[in-house]
């Protein structure tokens, strides 16, 4: 069969080269996008046969990848496929960093598990506050994080805060410019920046999820995995939802047709924000069945942005219709630039900590501190979307 160790040489090699493919494939995929955009302004029928030229051999480099990206991954299977089975046979094989990988995590399973077991009495492995364990990150977030979860805490701006409330200011754009003044002149007072200060109050969000006394003693299986994945989702759909939240509360704009949204992206928004659309999934349906007069749809695959997706060169986001609208249907969202309109005030990470119950068990609750308010008016739009109706 061979030897694992030099098989495992030309698995990372295999993946090195793979790795490569797929930097190369991203930028041809940029490429493309601008050769795309190049298409649409050009004003000569000379332009545009010397782009569409560039279009076929980008197309045909994009190709070739393909086949090659293809070959390698069939390479790199079965590599795994062989070292799998030499590890199966002789387990001294799986020697290394997986190990001591999978050793760490059981170390930190056990350290909350005994924390569990004592009822907060043994804290081994793990940070205390206040009393309570603070859950390790590396258990908050999962590994391989499913590619359909939203974190809006991603998207606006995060501030770390050390008290309950306070204010936070908030230097707004003038788009003043300085002057042009003579050699040893005095110098001219420049336009004052507009501070504004914007009060934050942290909220307490908490709950509890109850854990029987037999199962602490008898369960064989993670009990504090399941406990800390559930901590961990209820934490971000705490957050989402108070961020969806202020993001509704932004200047509101009624837009009808492609053409009313491209007017928000092109003159109402000014440039000095990072514009991206957070809407909701029933618009995203709508825009991702129009297509332009050539029969191309609108909407167009992007790997260089998070969510995969661009509209008019600008990145977008999608969320339930409830989430960032009222109810199932709604044809909303927030055009604009988040990062700037929104900042999430963190004051405390989610912790757990023992509390009475009057059964036979205890419940184990959940902690999570923070605020979310708006900081910026002018840097996006809460826009109410309708369908252009032909012939009107």
């Amino acid at each position: 069969m061979g030897n694992p160790v030099i098989l495992g040489a030309k698995l990372n090699m295999k993946r090195s080269a793979l790795s490569t493919i797929e930097e190369q494939m991203q930028a041809l995929l940029v490429k493309r996008s601008e050769l795309t955009e190049a298409v649409e302004a050009v004003e000569s029928e000379e332009d545009l046969t010397a782009i569409e030229v560039d279009v076929d051999v980008n197309e045909k480099e994009i190709e070739e990848q393909e086949t090659e990206k293809g070959k390698l991954q069939e390479e790199i299977a079965s590599l795994e496929a062989q070292i799998e089975e030499l590890n199966n046979k002789n387990p001294e094989n799986n020697k290394g960093e997986e190990r001591k990988m999978k050793n760490k995590n059981v170390e930190i399973r056990e350290a909350i598990n005994g924390y569990v077991r004592s009822k907060g009495q043994t804290r081994d492995g793990f940070t205390s506050v206040e009393g309570g364990a603070l859950i390790p990150e590396e258990l908050l977030s999962p590994q391989e994080a499913p590619e359909d979860v939203i974190d809006l805490s991603k998207l606006v701006n995060v501030a770390k805060v050390n008290s309950g409330s306070g204010k936070y200011p908030v230097i707004k754009k003038s788009g003043s410019k300085m002057t042009s003044v003579a050699e040893l002149a005095a110098n001219p007072e420049l336009a004052k920046p507009s501070i504004t200060e914007v009060p934050y109050d942290i909220e307490t969000y908490r709950g509890y999820i109850p854990v029987s006394q037999e199962a602490i003693d008898d369960a064989d299986y993670d009990v504090t995995g399941l406990i800390a994945d559930e901590i961990a989702d209820q934490e971000l759909n705490t957050k989402n939802g108070a961020i969806a939240t202020v993001l509704k509360t932004a200047t509101p704009k009624a837009v009808v047709g492609l053409d009313g949204l491209k007017a928000v992206f092109n003159k109402d928004i000014k440039k000095v924000y990072n514009a991206k659309a957070i809407i909701s999934s029933s618009l995203y349906n709508v825009l991702d069945t129009m297509k332009d007069a050539d029969g191309r749809y609108l909407l167009q695959t992007d790997i260089t942005v998070a969510s995969g997706k661009k509209l008019f060169g600008k990145e977008v986001v999608v969320l339930d219709d409830d989430m960032i609208g009222d109810a199932d249907g709604d044809l909303v969202g927030f055009v604009g630039d988040p990062k700037a309109s929104v900042t999430l005030f963190d004051r405390k990470r989610a912790s757990v900590k023992w509390v009475d119950n009057d059964v036979y068990g205890q419940l184990l609750a959940g902690f999570v501190r923070f605020d979310v308010e708006k900081t910026d008016t002018e840097a996006g739009f809460y826009v109410t979307f309708t369908e252009e109706v032909a012939g009107a």
